[in-house]
């Protein structure tokens, strides 16, 4: 699941850039200050920052010379109206990685996101080692403790986004949708299914679920 961070003084243009970007497996978080933006860095990780350059407490670009300085390289789109050359340049050589001038088209603003969190994204092994268990997605090999363990193509498919993303809660939406290719003709109750089965399968396996969201694979468990 990818968190964005959007950081707009305007309430009517940051509602339709998180509707714009808001999809199954990516969640926009909205607000309008400074303040707002440093404390939610705090308590939260996110995989992208949007940034408006002026605000009401100060600049968006002080806030990534700062994030800067201290070590965070995630990745960082500036909005602005300030459209001189100068003003792109400057924002570049803080660290910024993209630098998108007002007007703008959503469109444009969503395919430059995308190719920011395509870059950003983390390279997933295809071999993964997890408290006695080992998943072999390249190899389609599976085992705890050593003995192997049969998943079928869903069982293998739901296995994957639960331990690539672990730790993070998946909503059952995105998992209908990956897991089914699209999902739209799925019966709900599949989900659920093809859960209780892997659980089966997987005996001590970390998969917990969150009524009323979806699952995760419980990270420390």
């Amino acid at each position: 699941m990818n968190q964005i961070l959007l950081l707009e003084d305007d309430e009517a243009l940051g509602r339709g850039i998180g509707m714009a970007l808001e999809t199954p497996d990516c969640t926009v978080t909205c607000c309008g200050t400074l303040r707002q933006a440093a404390d939610l860095l705090l308590k939260q990780r996110f995989e992208l920052l949007i940034l408006d350059i002026n605000l009401p407490d100060g600049s968006g670009l002080e806030l990534l010379q700062s994030l800067r300085k201290e070590g965070n390289q995630t990745p960082v789109i500036l909005l602005t109206a300030n459209d001189l050359e100068l003003d792109e340049v400057t924002g570049l050589e803080a660290g910024a990685d993209d630098y998108i001038t007002k007007p703008f088209s959503l469109a444009v603003l969503r395919a430059r996101v995308n190719a920011q969190l395509r870059r950003s994204g983390p390279v997933q092994s295809e071999r993964v080692e997890l408290d006695g268990f080992v998943f072999d997605f390249s190899r389609l090999e599976f085992s705890k403790d050593g003995t192997p363990i049969e998943l079928s193509k869903t069982e293998q498919r739901l296995l994957r986004l639960l331990v690539e993303n672990r730790g993070r809660t998946l909503p059952r939406d995105l998992l209908l949708e990956r897991v089914w290719d699209g999902g739209e003709f799925v019966d709900e109750n599949a989900l659920s299914v093809a859960v209780r089965r892997l659980r089966a399968k997987l005996g001590e396996a970390p998969i917990k679920t969150v009524y009323g969201v979806g699952y995760a694979w419980e990270v420390g468990k």
